[in-house]
């Protein structure tokens, strides 16, 4: 059993953002086009389940999975 990737917090400086926006700002992804397809494609958690919504709000607290990295919404 391999154990999940440690956790980099991504300050948002407010207090929600939307899935699309964090993946570019978290620099997780680098292009919206990149951000939709992974998204469409079930690549993108949020809280350990995937979410196939680009405008899904997310909050502080948030957990974004893609590609074996998770980056957490941070004030």
């Amino acid at each position: 059993m391999t154990k999940p990737a440690p956790i980099d917090d991504v300050s948002i400086g407010g207090d929600g953002i939307r899935l699309g926006q964090f993946l570019k700002f978290a620099g997780v992804l680098d292009s919206g086009g990149d951000v939709k397809e992974a998204i469409i494609d079930g690549l993108v958690t949020v809280n350990g389940e995937v979410d196939r919504r680009r405008g899904r709000q997310l909050q502080i607290g948030d957990v974004v999975g893609f590609d074996g990295r998770r980056v957490r919404v941070a004030l």
